[in-house]
């Protein structure tokens, strides 16, 4: 006799396998963010994002392959913290890192100029100061 092996044997297990691929979807993401994005506040944005969203669609497989259950419960209180404390957390981080004065990337700083296949342009401003933190000409007097 031949042994089958049944990946999934309920409607329920096909639902909850959905919801748990697209959860591992979000967090490759926000693991693609963190390695490919060009400074703090993107990165935070990525995995704060991406990640709120992958434990959002991995509990909700988690439930629903549990059932009705007392574990259930716990699971959604536990993604109800998580929910609201991700947020919470990623934008308290960029806050605290913004206040210390890290730059914040953009067009004009960092060699963007060399990313997107163009001549550099000639700033006045180091590459690491922020934009807004221009000196003006009477500064330099």
């Amino acid at each position: 006799m031949e042994t089958v092996i049944y990946l999934f044997n309920t409607f329920r297990d096909v639902i909850a396998s959905l919801f748990l691929f697209g959860s591992l979807l979000f967090f490759a993401g926000s693991a693609i963010g963190m390695l490919r994005l060009p400074d703090f506040y993107s990165r935070i944005h990525a995995s704060g994002n991406s990640e709120t969203m992958g434990i959002t669609l991995g509990f909700i497989g988690l439930m629903i392959h549990e059932g009705a259950t007392l574990t259930t419960l716990k699971m959604a209180f536990v993604f109800l913290l998580l929910f609201i404390g991700n947020p919470i957390g990623s934008h308290i981080l960029a806050k605290a890192v913004y206040k210390t004065g890290t730059p914040v990337w953009t067009l004009e700083s960092k060699d963007a100029d060399k990313i997107l296949g163009k001549q550099p342009a000639k700033n006045d401003h180091a590459q690491d100061e922020p934009v807004n933190n221009k000196k003006t000409k009477e500064e330099d007097a």
